[in-house]
């Protein structure tokens, strides 16, 4: 692999510090485009069903605003492929949503929403974005992954980020293996979810890897060097893997 996966940087928990005090600031919108202007290659946004975080208008604002990618997670519910259907953006990854937990618990059941999958995909296809499916490196759910035509999957990479010691190569090992069959299989790969400055270049060294969503930890740490200086540390942090096939 002679290059490092793009960089797409997830806005939805500068959204949350707002969100705290129903403020219009710190804006989403406005550290976008001062991530973008950092070398970020896209733009990553959740709306939630419950609007815990960002908001309507945040994806519009970003729609208008964004000069990357602008890529919209949101879940199978109806109401929220109606919105995405219509909000212009540039690639869509069907997530699990469930209202209790803090932040997105594993990846989409694809075996079990086989059917609404088959029916979804072409709406967003034909809605202009590309469709990627939030998924454990699980053979199963990538198979499944392949049958319903999605023509990206989005590796969860929590396990992995969670994970210590032997066990963090163990599911560094899964995450290798689930690309490659992904890659046989004809569907492109993305990663991302819990991944830092210290676990983000054994992923992006991955084979087949074209793109990692980061969100928590890169927000956080902007809030001590600035979001321009925390987008170039990832970068950089990316290019730091050694291939991984």
């Amino acid at each position: 692999m002679d290059r490092s996966p793009r960089l797409h940087v997830n806005v939805d928990h500068v959204a949350t510090v707002r969100q705290a005090r129903r403020a219009n600031h710190p804006d989403p919108v406005e550290f976008a485009l001062l991530c973008e202007r950092a070398g970020a290659h896209g733009i990553t946004v959740h709306l939630r069903k419950d609007r815990r975080h960002v908001q309507d208008l945040d994806v519009t604002r970003l729609r208008a605003a964004v000069t990357t990618l602008l890529n919209l997670e949101c879940s199978l519910d109806e109401e929220m492929v109606d919105l995405a259907c219509n909000c212009g953006a540039d690639a869509f990854c069907l997530v699990p949503e469930n209202r209790a937990e803090i932040t997105t618990e594993g990846g989409l059941d694809v075996v079990a929403e086989r059917a609404r999958l088959a029916a979804v995909i072409p709406r967003l296809t034909r809605a202009g974005g590309l469709v990627s499916l939030f998924v454990d490196p699980d053979e199963a759910q990538i198979r499944a992954a392949a049958d319903v035509g999605a023509p990206f999957i989005e590796l969860h990479t929590g396990s992995y980020a969670n994970a210590q010691g032997p066990n963090r190569e163990a599911e560094l090992a899964r995450l290798v293996r689930g690309a490659a069959l992904a890659r046989s299989l004809h569907v492109r790969v993305n990663a991302g979810h819990g991944l830092d400055l210290a676990n983000v270049g054994p992923i992006a060294a991955i084979e087949g890897v074209e793109e990692v969503n980061i969100g928590h930890a890169l927000v956080g740490r902007a809030l001590m060097v600035g979001a321009e200086a925390v987008v170039r540390e990832y970068l950089a942090a990316m290019a730091s893997g050694r291939p991984r096939t």
